[in-house]
């Protein structure tokens, strides 16, 4: 069928044009979609490289179903799912069931990593060739690799195999027991500290890998001054690098920290200082992308506090809204250069393909965020009760609507 969207402001080629759109469609119970478009916006389908979907394994988190559908609602059409999963994907015969989870329950594009050492252990490389085909890119996720010549031999691995090495880095030694940054919050509530070293020492390490092995890589979520300053140096001397942080470094410092589990991932709500410089490596084009690390745990899980919980926060859903309305209304950020860090950028580094997949959204709505009304399982989000502006009409992947408000 055909769907219609008049006077709607369409991205195109870097910028915002009013136009008429037409799209062919297919919709679930073969009823004509028909949409108030006008002095809305039409965005290309969103990407997110980092997004935890816990199939197949962990299914009382989250599932391959209800993680798209909440992919869907935030105006995400690709999304790649993360490794820390049972089994494990360190081969063609541990990946076979969430591939067969994707094709059977997703609703957009999954395209899964595989894991860089066998069972993310850290003590041996994984089956990388064998499931090389099948795969976006390699990452232990969730643990840092910890062995200098083991990751060598994996960044080398991956150059030859032509895929991208994505890294989680943290130093396990100088992690000491910590839960929440190593600032002025934990000092001043008893609560003990993550370095920032414990993120930026590895990335030191890892981008003198990179630049000896020619590999091309990424690193996950990064949230600290240092780890920006790196990235920065690294890439005027030409290594082949590219990052991601997640809205929740570029909104929160430990400043915000409450005494709730909603409140605690890894890594950790740095300093505002941190925080700045995050935001500044987002306007000079250090960072290259923003992903959500969406995380969902169960309620108990994330009921224990900030030293007790589970590590992670949810926030596929809220991506989009919290970015505009915090970043881009207040004039830090163009709506151009938002949607080229969540759909643009992605895309180009790790090789999906454009589509004609999209979202329409009215930025004039605003309303409170309620996790009650998550479409996924998770709930665990340090922005619950903030004031947005967007909302996501309907999501079109495949040439399907896959979320229709």
């Amino acid at each position: 069928m055909l769907m219609k969207l008049n006077g709607v402001n369409c991205w195109r080629d870097g910028e915002f044009t009013v136009q008429d759109v037409s799209a062919t469609i297919s919709s679930c119970d073969g009823s004509v979609p028909v949409i108030p478009a006008d002095h809305c916006f039409l965005f290309p389908g969103f990407v997110d490289v980092h997004v935890h979907l816990r199939e197949p394994g962990f299914l009382y988190k989250e599932t391959i179903a209800t993680g798209t559908a909440a992919c869907a609602r935030g105006g995400y059409s690709d999304v790649c799912s993360m490794p820390n999963l049972n089994p494990v994907p360190d081969s063609p015969e541990h990946l076979a069931p969430q591939l067969e989870a994707i094709r059977k329950d997703a609703v957009i594009r999954v395209w899964p990593y595989g894991s860089i050492t066998v069972e993310q252990k850290g003590e041996a490389l994984a089956d990388l060739e064998g499931m090389a085909r099948d795969v976006i890119a390699f990452s232990d996720d969730g643990r840092g690799v910890q062995d200098e010549n083991l990751m060598r031999q994996a960044m080398l691995k991956c150059k030859e195999l032509g895929k991208i090495l994505v890294a989680h880095c943290e130093d396990n030694s100088l992690l000491r027991g910590g839960y929440i940054h190593d600032g002025e919050y934990a000092a001043a509530h008893g609560h003990r500290g993550i370095c920032s070293e414990s993120e930026w020492g590895p990335i030191a390490r890892d981008l003198k890998l990179a630049k000896e092995t020619g590999c091309a890589y990424h690193v996950c979520h990064i949230s600290t001054k240092e780890s920006v300053e790196l990235i920065r140096q690294a890439k005027r001397e030409g290594v082949d690098v590219t990052c991601e942080t997640g809205p929740h470094y570029i909104l929160l410092s430990d400043q915000d920290l409450q005494e709730d589990g909603r409140f605690k991932m890894n890594p950790p709500l740095r300093s505002e200082a941190d925080r700045k410089a995050i935001l500044e490596g987002i306007l000079d084009g250090t960072i290259d992308m923003i992903a959500t690390d969406h995380a969902p745990h169960s309620a108990e899980e994330k009921a224990k506090g900030l030293e007790k919980s589970a590590m992670g926060v949810v926030g596929i859903e809220t991506a989009f809204p919290l970015l505009y309305t915090y970043l881009v209304k207040p004039g830090l950020l163009t709506l151009e250069r938002l949607i080229e860090l969540m759909a643009v950028n992605p895309r180009k580094r790790f090789n999906i393909p454009m589509t004609e997949d999209f979202s329409v959204w009215d930025l004039s709505k605003e309303y409170t965020i309620d996790p009650a009304d998550f479409l996924s399982k998770g709930r665990a989000t340090p922005f619950a009760g903030w004031t947005v502006s967007g909302e996501n009409l309907m999501t079109i992947a495949g040439g399907k609507i896959v979320w229709q408000k």
